[in-house]
């Protein structure tokens, strides 16, 4: 099975953006344990506690809080750089803070992966630019099928329908620029992620977290929907190995789902739920009907292409994604250190291949 290369990593300037947030503190934390050159970009954390300030982040970076809504303020950060790889992950990743705010939520998803696009194009030696959007990407008409790489875009919700968009965005600056110099530029899909050090509003796991240190049930609006879950750590092991591929290999996806291994088990919201409150020892959760919602009810990715073309697929199920995330918040909660927990974990599963 296709793994995160140490070796490729060592010595690659790589460009990092929304390092502040909670899959881009790991990504960056398991970049710099490689060796590679971290540059971040990225607005100041939105959630307190974040990783990113619990972990140090900072330290292991070049940390550079630029707004990606700003073009001159991103083309002046990147001006002096001379990057090898991008990982474009910051964005507003939130589904109900896209419905109270969209045209934030727009511009920051939209605009701000156009206006990076843009920037990049004077990078001399760039060998790769891998785009983070979502498996909310697609066209969603409530079947229960699990969506392939070639279904199509769209997005009944604002978050939704800017990620579709970013694909599109991402696909056309690709065809315009990158193709005639050689660059691939390319969209990873992930599914829906948890993992110690996540304290977002409106996450499940950082809403069980929350409700369990202050000794309340959690409340949820749709136990019975369906995710793709999939561990923090499963998920960037993806992002690493397609942005691998794309730098080595001309045949590499333009576009990829990252998501559970084929043939697991469908994990629905109260059931996640419940594996979290066991976890943490925390009172049951309460059912609280939202019938305004627009969130997608069912929701699942086929992530069969990945583990065909690259070799790669997920290696925690959902139990154990479930029982690591809780590790670390119990962990953390006692006392010990959120960089050393991390990169703990990170070893832990390195070792697992």
């Amino acid at each position: 099975m296709a793994q995160v290369d140490p070796a490729f990593w060592a010595g690659k300037r790589v460009l990092l953006t929304g390092h502040t947030g909670f899959k881009g503190a790991w990504a960056a934390l398991w970049l710099q344990r490689m060796g590679a050159e971290v540059t971040g970009l990225a607005l100041a954390p939105d959630q307190q506690p974040s990783l990113f300030e619990l972990a140090g982040v900072a330290a292991v970076t070049q940390s550079r809080l630029v707004d990606l809504r700003d073009l001159p303020a991103v083309e002046a950060a990147l001006s002096a750089q001379r990057l090898d790889v991008v990982l474009h992950m910051a964005a507003q990743p939130i589904v109900r803070t896209a419905i109270e705010d969209p045209v934030a939520t727009f511009a920051t998803n939209i605009m701000g992966t156009a206006h990076l696009l843009q920037a990049l194009r004077g990078q001399p030696a760039l060998q790769a630019v891998l785009v983070i959007t979502s498996d909310k990407v697609y066209a969603n008409s409530e079947t229960g099928k699990a969506f392939q790489e070639g279904d199509a875009l769209g997005g009944k919700d604002p978050y939704s329908a800017s990620k579709a968009a970013t694909e599109i965005v991402a696909a056309s600056f690709a065809r315009s620029y990158f193709d005639n110099a050689g660059v691939p530029v390319a969209t990873a899909r992930g599914g829906n992620v948890i993992g110690g050090g996540d304290f977002s509003r409106d996450r499940l796991v950082a809403d069980i977290v929350r409700a369990a240190r202050s000794q309340e049930p959690v409340v949820l609006r749709h136990p019975e929907a369906t995710r793709p879950w999939q561990h923090v750590l499963d998920c960037v092991a993806g992002y690493l190995v397609h942005a691998q591929a794309l730098a080595t290999r001309p045949d590499a996806p333009r576009a990829l789902n990252f998501g559970p291994r084929a043939g697991g088990s469908e994990v629905t919201v109260g059931e996640l739920a419940s594996l979290g409150v066991e976890g943490l020892g925390a009172q049951p959760w309460r059912h609280e009907p939202d019938p305004n919602s627009l969130e997608a009810r069912s929701l699942a990715i086929d992530a069969s292409l990945a583990k065909r073309v690259l070799g790669f697929e997920s290696r925690l199920d959902a139990p154990e994604a479930v029982q690591l995330t809780m590790d670390w918040y119990r962990r953390q909660a006692n006392g010990e250190d959120a960089r050393a927990l991390c990169l703990e974990q990170i070893e832990g599963y390195e070792a697992r291949a």
